[in-house]
């Protein structure tokens, strides 16, 4: 486990992107094409995002939405732009595609705590903040366990308990399962809006995880 948590989880995302580079770079160009008939230019959603240890890097997705702005020139809300096609993005979680680039980079893994926002960092408790013991990842176990219909509290305990136990056998599972809810589309965005509730912080006092539901 050392071996592979210190090693070798750098050289199997590696080696999975780059054998799988026929597979997912078609379909990357076609998406791009999509998306920019549809949204126009730019094609990616560039953000800064929180990864190893606090570190931060720029992750980069597809563009969902239009760049629509009041008449102070002001953007709308996210649930105003974000568009049917958007939409369909998110819930096909082709989106999430140029996280691949992030994974060769070094700045993700394939499994892994999903990378939040910069502003959640000091809303963590001690405890949740050890999900940045590890890189962050395109899934993780929260995504199979429930993506975004458990709550912050449960999916953080999931990042901490990936964060203690992972193993490449861990990995390989979590990847075919995220194949299993993306082809199901289970547990994706609020259907109304595909816009995610923000993390505030925790209450002080939170029960404890059920780990006999984790794998």
């Amino acid at each position: 486990m050392n071996f592979y948590r210190h090693g070798g989880k750098r050289v199997f995302d590696v080696m999975t992107v780059v054998l799988a580079a026929p597979f997912w770079l078609p379909l990357i160009l076609v998406v791009a094409l999509l998306v920019r008939c549809k949204l126009g230019a730019p094609v990616f959603f560039r953000q800064k995002r929180p990864g190893l240890r606090g570190g931060i890097f720029e992750i980069i997705k597809f563009r969902t939405m239009t760049n629509a702005r009041d008449a102070q020139g002001n953007l709308l809300p996210d649930s105003e732009r974000l568009t049917a096609f958007g939409r369909w993005l998110r819930r096909t979680s082709l989106d999430e595609l140029p996280e691949l680039f992030n994974v060769l980079r070094g700045d993700m893994s394939l499994v892994g705590p999903r990378p939040l926002l910069i502003q959640y960092l000091p809303r963590y408790s001690p405890e949740q903040g050890r999900r940045h013991e590890v890189q962050p990842g395109i899934t993780g176990l929260a995504q199979v366990k429930g993506r975004n219909n458990i709550t912050w509290e449960d999916k953080f305990r999931l990042d901490v308990w990936y964060v203690d136990n992972l193993t490449w056998w861990m990995d390989i599972k979590i990847l075919f399962l995220t194949l299993g809810k993306v082809i199901a589309r289970e547990g994706v965005v609020e259907p109304a809006t595909g816009i995610h509730q923000e993390f505030m912080g925790s209450p002080p006092t939170s029960p404890p995880p059920d780990t006999q539901k984790l794998p």
